[in-house]
This record gives structure tokens, sequence and C-alpha cells, in this order.
């Protein structure tokens, strides 16, 4: 039978005395931050009995980092989901105390997106946010920038200039994946993109790397003017039916923000002989049953887990004295097919 290993052992793994460890251990004296996070390292590589007592005690000694995020308050089940992600993530935070504060914003109003981000950050160390590009929020950003508050863009980038970092997909990327399935599935005709808006530097990314990919590789397709949709349901379901009116060649469709709720609605609605190829994003339920109707070819969606395990330690990283964050944090998006669902 193997013996257990000793503090002599643990003394030696960690590169400390056995003074130090037994001060970690038994919080005689303070040790560093530093040294009794080597001694915690230590002691679970080599399997010591008191690894757990010490990587308690590790994170009882450690301050409290308050972590804020602000997300669009929309009638999107992603959001919803989303949020309940983050709070995740920040209480399985390996090695980090953390309180978690989640609020919502419109993404139509400018100064209430300002106003929540400078009373988030009043009770918060840094903050995340989605949020749209707009000259008055990157002044407020680089004001909390000058204050020593890290502000991180979540899904669309905002504020390049002064936020801590993007963390994300590629968002130039999905447009073209978009058309790269529309491109495939369709005979060529006309083709029609909705935005939520033209402030979210995401949507703009999409529609850029949409009309790049008909432009350089299906030029057959013409590609209508884009449509704002406010990622409201009726306004796309509206305006789709009126598409197909107007538009007898509608080859495919691309919903790049929210609002896709009443793109399923208006093609259930059409005739089956004339529904274009649709592509939407995030695979919430009616979609996901969209999909297996074959009202669907495609759904692209956002890696909500990935995301909320990069952005949480980044975070408090950027807290840390000297803590830096790469300016962009590109992740791989999901894809979803009528027989992969």
């Amino acid at each position: 039978m193997a013996k257990r290993p000793t503090i002599e052992q643990l003394a030696r793994e960690s590169g400390v005395s056995v003074a130090t460890v037994d001060r970690v251990l038994n919080r005689r004296l303070p040790v560093r931050t530093e040294t009794a996070s080597r001694v915690y390292e230590a002691a679970v590589r080599i399997g010591f009995h008191a690894a757990g007592l010490i990587g308690q005690r590790l994170r009882e000694d450690q301050p409290t980092v308050r972590l804020g995020f602000l997300l669009l308050k929309t009638d999107q089940p992603f959001y919803g989901a989303f949020a309940q992600d983050i709070a995740d993530a920040v209480a399985a935070a390996q090695g980090l105390r953390a309180s978690c504060k989640i609020d919502f914003i419109s993404p139509q109003e400018p100064a209430e997106a300002v106003a929540s981000l400078e009373a988030m950050a009043v009770a918060c160390d840094a903050v995340a946010m989605v949020a749209p590009e707009h000259p008055t929020l990157a002044a407020a950003v680089e004001r909390l920038k000058e204050r020593g508050v890290p502000v991180f863009a979540l899904l669309s980038d905002f504020a390049p200039a002064a936020r801590q970092a993007y963390v994300g997909v590629h968002n130039g990327k999905v447009g073209r994946t978009a058309a790269w399935m529309i491109a495939r599935c369709a005979r060529p005709g006309k083709v029609a993109l909705f935005v939520g808006s033209h402030r979210f530097h995401g949507h703009e990314l999409r529609e850029i790397g949409f009309r790049a990919f008909f432009r350089e590789e299906a030029p057959d397709f013409t590609v209508l003017d884009t449509i704002v949709n406010l990622e409201a349901h009726e306004l796309t379901h509206e305006a789709m039916l009126d598409l197909q009116r107007q538009h007898p060649d509608l080859a495919g469709v691309y919903v790049a923000g929210g609002g896709s709720g009443g793109l399923v609605t208006a093609l259930r609605e059409m005739d089956p002989g004339r529904r274009p190829v649709a592509v939407c994003n995030e695979l919430t339920a009616d979609r996901r049953a969209a999909l297996a109707e074959g009202l669907l070819t495609m759904v692209i969606a956002t890696p909500r887990d990935l995301i909320c395990r990069e952005i949480v330690p980044l975070m408090a990283e950027a807290l840390k004295p000297g803590g830096n964050a790469p300016a962009q944090i590109f992740l791989p998006f999901n894809i979803y097919l009528p027989e992969s669902v």
C-alpha cells in the first residue's frame, strides 16, 4: 500500500520550505498568494491529502471579484439562456471568488446603454456587454478605462479603441457561411438579408461577408437591399410575405440577427413549392422544430458555453496588476442542419 505524500515531499515539489507549507496549511503567518497557489498546485499533483483544504483556504483568502454583464432586453430566448450560462460559469470558475450581476438594456437606445453601463461600473469591478457601436457609448467606455474599470465587448464589437477585448465569433465568416449555404441549395434568383440594426458591428460584418461571398463566388444571385427588422418577429414576418409578393424569384433569405421567429412563421404560411432557402441564427426550440420540418436549411449558433468560459477568467485577469487580454478572441460557431438536430 503506497504511503500518503508527506509535508516534506510537498515542500520539495513546491520549491518552498517545510515551514512555508506549515504556514499555508495552518495559517500561522501570512503567505503570499503566489506562494500559496504554488503549494496548492503541487499538492494536487502529488495527491496530498489536504489539497482540498489548501484550495478552500486559498479561495477564502482571495478578494471577491465583482463581475457585471449587460445583455440585450428583447423577447429572444437566446439572452435568457445566455444569462443563465454566464451565472453558471461565474459560479464554476476555478481559483476565483466572484459575484455576478446581470442586467438587460434596449439595443435601440444608446443613452440607456450608457446609463446602464455607468451604473454597472459603480457596482462592479469589470463589465462585459452586448451593445451597438455608438460615439456616446465609446466615450463612456473611455471614461471607465481611465477609472480602471475594464469593459469587454460580447458578440458584437464596439469602442475598439477603449474596450478591453472582444469575445465572440468571427461575424464576417458567419455571413459568408450563410451565403455559401444559400448559393449551394438554391437556384439563382433574388436573396434577402435582414439585420437588427446597422449600429451593431456584428450585423454589419455579417452583411459584408454575406454580400462579398455572392459578389465573388455566386454572381448569378442578386442580393436585395438590406432590411432592418429591429430584431422584431412581427416586422420580419410582414417583410417576408411582402418580399415573396414582390419577387416571385426569391431564392434565399438570411436573418443575420434577431427576429427569426417571424421568418419561421412566414415560411410556414408560404406555398411549399415557393419557399426560399432560409438561414438564421441561434438554435431555439422553434428553430429546431423548423429545421426538422424542412422550413429552415441551416441555423448558425453562437457557442454560449465557450464564450462564458473565456470571458469570466479574462475579466478577472484584467483586474490584476499588469493584467492584460488579447484584443480579440474569435470562437468557432456551431452549424445545425435538418439531419443534425
